[in-house]
C-alpha cells in the first residue's frame, strides 16, 4: 500500500472515531499527524509542525477574545439593536444585510477570513438574541464572502486571474466574478428559505429592544425560525433569553435600548481600527484583535476578567490539528499525487468533474486558493486538447473550492463556529460539517454541469 493511501485511510480512521467516540478531532489529527509523519512520511518534529496554522490560531484566539469583551461590556447588545432599527425592525433581512456586507467587504479587496472575522460575531451575537438559526446566520456570511471574493480588484480575483494569465489560458475576470456572485447567492437563497426565512418574514417587524416580542409588524416572542439543524436553541424550541443590563432605559415599563458608555466607546472604535487596519493597511486580523484586546482588558479589566476563558478553545483545537494533519498530507505528496492521477486520465469531461470534486474536497480543510493554484496548471494538458472550455473550467474550479469554505475545518467555517455565543458547539459543529458535506457532494456536479459542459471558452 502507497504511504500516500495509508494517509488517507488514517484520515478516515480519525472522522470515524471522533464521530463515534466523541473525542476532541483535533487532538485525535495531532495524534495523527505525528504516526503518520514519523512512520510513513519519515518527517520530523520541524516537517510535522510546518502545516500548524499559527496565523489561523492567533485569528481564532484573537478574534473571539477581543469579541467576548464586546460581549460581556453590552457593545454587541448596541450594536444588535442598531442593526434592527436600520431595517426598521424587519428582522428577516438581517441575514441579508450581512450577505451583502462581507460581500462587498471582500469585494474590494479585504481576505474572505478576514471580513468573515469581522462580520460574524455581530451577526451570531444577532441571531442568539432574535432566535435565528445560527446556521443560517453563519453560512450567510461565509457565502456573501465568496459572493464578491472574485470581483476584479478582489484578492481572490487577482490571484486566480494572475494563475490564468500564467498558464497562458484564456480567462474572463467578469465571468469569473459572476459565476462565484450567482452560485453564492443562489445558495444563500435556498439556504434562507429551508433554514426559517419564511418564518421571519412572517413574523414581521420587532422592536430593537425586546428581543422578539411584538412590535409594529405584530412579531411573537417565539422561537418559530426551524427547529433540527437550523434551530438557534439547544432543543430548537427555547427562545432567546432577554436580559435587561444596569444601564439600560426602562422608563414606562419598555425598553427604549441600551445607552453607550466609555466602555463601549472604547469597544466600538477598537472594532473599527480592527477593520481598518485589516483593509485599509493590511495587517494581520489576529495580531491586531488580540493587541485591542489587551488594550482594551487594561483599561475595563472587570469587563474582560472572564474573556480570556470564552475564547473558544476546543475549536481552536479541532481546526488546529485537523490542519496540522492536512499539513503532513501536503508535505508527502498525497494531494499533488491525487491530482496527478486525475490529471492523466483519458477523457476530459471525466477528469474535470474529478478535479472539481479534488479542489472542493482539499479545500473543505486547506487553502482555496492554494488549492486553486495547483489545480489549474494540472487542468491545462486536457484544457490544450480543446474540448473543455479554459474560462468555464476556471470558474467551476473557484466555485468549487470556495463555496466549501462553510465547512468547520476551513478558516471561515472555523471563525463562525468560535463566534456563536451560547450554543452548543458541538452540535453547531456537527452542523456544519453536515451542511459542508452536502456542499461538497452537490456544488463541484452542479458546477460543472452549469459552467464546463456547455464549453463556455
Amino acid at each position: 500500500m502507497s504511504p500516500e493511501l495509508i494517509s488517507i485511510l488514517v484520515l478516515v480512521v480519525v472522522f470515524v472515531i471522533a464521530t463515534t467516540r466523541s473525542v476532541n478531532m483535533g487532538a485525535l489529527a495531532f495524534a495523527a499527524a505525528f504516526g503518520v509523519g514519523t512512520l510513513v512520511a519519515d518527517l520530523d518534529a520541524d516537517g510535522i509542525f510546518a502545516g500548524f496554522p499559527g496565523d489561523l490560531f492567533v485569528v481564532l484566539v484573537g478574534v473571539t477574545y477581543l469579541f467576548a469583551i464586546a460581549r460581556a461590556n453590552g457593545t454587541t447588545d448596541w450594536l444588535v439593536h442598531a442593526a434592527v432599527r436600520l431595517v426598521r425592525g424587519r428582522v428577516a433581512l438581517i441575514p441579508w444585510v450581512m450577505f451583502a456586507l462581507t460581500g462587498a467587504l471582500t469585494a474590494i479587496g479585504a481576505v474572505s477570513p478576514a471580513a468573515v472575522a469581522i462580520v460574524a460575531p455581530v451577526a451570531l451575537s444577532f441571531a442568539t438574541r432574535y432566535s435565528i438559526s445560527p446556521l443560517l446566520m453563519g453560512t450567510m456570511v461565509v457565502h456573501g464572502a465568496q459572493a464578491g471574493g472574485f470581483s476584479p480588484i478582489s484578492i481572490y480575483g487577482s490571484i486566480v486571474n494572475g494563475i490564468v494569465e500564467r498558464e497562458k489560458l484564456p480567462g474572463s475576470e467578469i465571468g469569473l466574478f459572476l459565476a462565484s456572485l450567482v452560485a453564492n447567492l443562489l445558495i444563500a437563497a435556498v439556504l434562507f428559505a429551508v433554514l426559517g426565512g419564511r418564518k421571519l418574514w412572517a413574523r414581521g417587524a420587532v422592536a430593537p429592544e425586546d428581543g422578539g416580542t411584538p412590535g409594529k409588524g405584530g412579531g411573537t416572542k417565539t422561537n418559530d425560525t426551524g427547529t433540527g439543524p437550523g434551530s438557534s436553541a439547544g432543543d430548537g424550541t427555547a427562545p432567546a433569553a432577554v436580559a435587561v443590563r444596569p444601564d439600560q432605559d426602562t422608563a414606562g415599563g419598555e425598553g427604549t435600548g441600551i445607552r453607550l458608555n466609555p466602555a463601549r466607546v472604547a469597544t466600538l472604535v477598537a472594532l473599527v481600527a480592527l477593520v481598518v487596519a485589516v483593509l485599509g493597511f493590511d495587517l494581520d486580523a489576529g495580531l491586531t484583535a488580540v493587541t485591542l484586546a489587551v488594550v482594551l482588558s487594561t483599561a475595563w479589566p472587570e469587563d474582560s476578567r472572564r474573556a480570556v476563558g470564552e475564547i473558544a478553545w476546543s475549536t481552536v483545537l479541532l481546526i488546529c490539528g485537523v490542519l496540522t494533519y492536512v499539513g503532513v498530507l501536503e508535505e508527502m505528496g498525497t494531494i499533488t499525487w491525487a491530482g496527478e492521477g486525475v490529471g492523466g486520465i483519458g477523457v476530459p469531461l471525466l477528469a474535470a468533474v474529478l478535479l472539481c470534486y479534488i479542489g472542493a474536497v482539499v479545500s473543505a480543510f486547506a487553502s482555496s486558493v492554494g488549492i486553486m493554484g495547483a489545480l489549474i496548471p494540472l487542468a491545462v494538458p486536457f484544457l490544450a486538447q480543446g474540448e473543455i472550455g479554459a474560462v468555464g473550467m476556471v470558474a467551476a474550479l473557484a466555485v468549487s473550492a470556495t463555496v466549501v469554505d462553510v465547512s468547520p475545518f476551513s478558516t471561515n467555517g472555523a471563525l463562525v463556529l468560535a463566534a456563536a455565543p451560547d450554543v452548543d458547539r458541538d452540535r453547531f459543529f456537527r452542523q456544519l460539517m453536515v451542511y459542508g458535506g452536502i456542499v461538497v457532494a452537490a456544488v463541484p456536479a452542479l458546477a460543472w454541469l452549469v459552467l464546463v459542459v456547455p464549453g463556455f471558452g
